[in-house]
């Protein structure tokens, strides 16, 4: 079952599209469950997320994380965004069935590798930011869940 916020997200899913010229573009998958969702980051002279926007092929959870997630990083800087993860997503969303947490954690993925193109596009290092995997699968899941 889903939570009411979960549902909200994905029948009115928050920031859809592209950004053309992003400073910053992120995709993720899992090969498994079919799902990829691409991430777009619109960063300004200070490190701050002006915009961001996504598109997401995937289940109605994979939707929901994905909205979610831009909701969280937009207006934040980089180190701000960074600190986002997939525990941090399901929380906002009021949890998701334990089948669907791979959706949360593609959602940080997808922001990670969109951070990732900002830093080598820019030449940069962001301090904790490692470079991403294309393909998530559920063993990635962090052992609280």
């Amino acid at each position: 079952m889903y939570s009411e916020k979960v549902m909200d997200h994905f029948q009115n899913p928050r920031n859809v599209g592209e950004i053309e010229n992003a400073s910053g573009m992120g995709t993720v998958g899992n090969a498994k469950c079919g799902d990829i969702m691409r991430i777009y980051l619109d960063i300004d002279e200070n490190h701050v997320i002006r915009d961001v926007k996504f598109k997401t092929f995937g289940c109605g959870a994979a939707v929901a994380t994905s909205s979610m997630a831009t909701e969280l990083v937009k207006g934040k800087t980089i180190e701000e965004a960074m600190q986002v993860t997939n525990k941090a997503v399901c929380e906002a969303l009021d949890g998701l069935p334990p089948v669907k947490i791979h959706c949360s954690l593609l959602a940080e993925e997808a922001i990670h590798a969109a951070l990732w193109d900002y830093a080598e596009k820019n030449n940069i290092v962001i301090e904790g930011l490692e470079k991403p995997k294309t393909d998530i699968g559920e063993e990635e899941i962090e052992e609280e869940y």
